[in-house]
Order: C-alpha cells, then sequence, then structure tokens
C-alpha cells in the first residue's frame, strides 16, 4: 500500500504488530498457556517446549519485545511472568469485528433455518438434464 493509499482510520500501531507476530507462534503460545499458571524459569519452559534454553530464551525475547512477558530477579533465579495488557489490547482489536461476525452468522442461522437453498449451478445443470430425459 502506497503511503497516500493508507487508510487513516487505521493507527499506525507497531506494537499491535508485533504483538500478533508473536501470537503467530505456536511454541509461544504455547509458553503463555505455560505462563498463565504462574511463573516460570527458562529451565522450566524448556522443559514444557521440548526445545533448547537458546531456542526458549529466543520465543521469550520477542514474547518480551511484544510485552507478552516479563522477567523478574528473585535470588539467583529470574522468572518469567506473563503480562495481560497486550493481550486485552489484541483482544479489543479483534472485538471490533465481532459485530460484523456475528450479523453474518445471523443471516446464516436465518438461512438454515428457513430451510431453503439457493440454487447451484451442478442443481440447476441436474435439473435441466432431468426436464431432457425423463426417467
Amino acid at each position: 500500500m502506497e503511503a497516500n493509499d493508507r487508510d487513516d482510520s487505521v493507527p499506525d500501531d507497531s506494537a499491535l504488530d508485533r504483538i500478533f507476530a508473536a501470537l503467530s507462534d505456536r511454541t509461544r503460545r504455547r509458553i503463555l498457556l505455560r505462563l498463565r499458571s504462574g511463573p516460570a524459569t527458562v529451565t522450566e519452559l524448556t522443559a514444557l517446549a521440548g526445545l533448547s534454553q537458546p531456542a526458549v530464551s529466543k520465543h521469550l525475547k520477542v514474547l518480551g519485545e511484544a510485552g507478552l512477558v516479563r522477567a523478574e530477579r528473585d535470588a539467583q533465579r529470574i522468572h518469567r511472568l506473563i503480562e495481560l495488557a497486550p493481550l486485552v489490547r489484541a483482544a479489543v482489536f479483534v472485538s471490533q469485528f465481532e459485530v460484523q461476525v456475528d450479523a453474518r452468522l445471523d443471516r446464516l442461522d436465518a438461512h438454515l433455518r428457513s430451510g431453503t437453498t439457493a440454487p447451484t449451478e451442478a442443481g440447476a445443470t441436474a435439473a435441466s438434464h432431468t426436464e431432457e430425459h425423463p426417467s
């Protein structure tokens, strides 16, 4: 999209981009699900994910850059904790489409309850073929 074609009603939000990019990875989502139950060390997360410590650390770095996790030092150990504010921000963004999705689902429900079906090309062809060659 060219700069001149930009939709000014949608803010240029690189933070939201980072949140969705971080959430796009299955392993990072599993890490967040684990952190939902409480803080964890990299070692604990390594066991969960079945990945090497450097791989888990890279995932945690992406999650941290998106604001989804933070580190807290406790004596000699560093625990990762989930940050809910970015998840709420993503949920608020997605919820903007709820009205349109609900309206489409309501129309689909009404259509299915009416018992009518829209003629399909295949159905129309079969009906005309039956009229030409009755059994």
